[in-house]
């Protein structure tokens, strides 16, 4: 998440960047772990993320081939994704993420896992500057820091590093989410506020046509209070 008061003349992308790795890094590492020290909404925001990051690693499973294909965790951040698909037996993942910080205690928790840095590797990079070629890439938990128009070009870039597979999920937009964070604005307080964008579904699935591929069944919508997010898988087709 990121502050929502940014300086009108500043970069988001640094805003974001700085946050990670600022007052943001402790409070997401928690968020992102076992620890105890999280508020009621914190709580919820990771139970919510462990839903998606569980029906992720169950598609992939289910599929069989997690040994034999590569992975691109894009915006890993501590690793909640990479850490268990290794364990898995996934052999080539890479994995970023905008924040040093946040990439750092991604390395320090998959040494302590006995992850080794072959199945691994590590890069700081923001979403534009992912460059490869992957049988799968994987966002979750991203797009929330991109607006529409940004979010479906960066559809259409991962999409461009998929050989076969691209799964995202992303806040969805309705009316009352909507309201809801309307209401939440009025209460800026430094700890909670947060510069966060809803998406049209409509507009993700359009920009991932227009890069070859089409939504599978595989769908979920993931909620808990203070947590919403669509879960999609697409498949490249042609």
């Amino acid at each position: 998440m990121v502050p929502s008061n940014p300086s009108a003349t500043g970069n988001e992308k640094e805003v974001v960047r700085n946050y990670f790795n600022g007052t943001g890094f402790e409070r997401w590492r928690r968020i992102y772990s076992d620890s105890r020290d999280v508020n009621k909404v914190q709580e919820h925001i990771r139970h919510g993320h462990n839903k998606t990051v569980t029906a992720v690693l169950n598609w992939l499973q289910d599929d069989g081939d997690v040994k034999t294909r590569s992975f691109c965790d894009a915006g890993c951040g501590v690793g909640s994704l990479t850490l268990p698909l290794a364990t898995m037996g996934a052999q080539r993942i890479t994995a970023s993420d905008l924040s040093e910080a946040m990439l750092a205690e991604a390395q320090q928790r998959a040494a302590a896992a006995g992850v080794s840095s072959e199945q691994a590797r590590f890069q700081v990079a923001d979403l534009e500057a992912l460059r490869g070629e992957f049988h799968t890439v994987i966002c979750l938990d991203v797009f929330i820091h991109y607006p529409q128009k940004a979010a479906e070009a960066m559809v259409r870039h991962l999409a461009g590093l998929s050989q076969d597979r691209l799964i995202v999920s992303f806040a969805p937009y309705s009316l009352p989410l909507a309201l809801l964070k309307a209401i939440g604005s009025i209460f800026p307080g430094a700890s909670k506020a947060t510069r966060a964008y809803a998406l049209k579904e409509s507009g993700i699935v359009a920009a991932a046509a227009a890069a070859g591929f089409r939504p599978t069944d595989r769908r979920l919508f993931c909620s808990a209070p203070f947590y919403f997010s669509r879960l999609l898988e697409f498949r490249r087709h042609g």
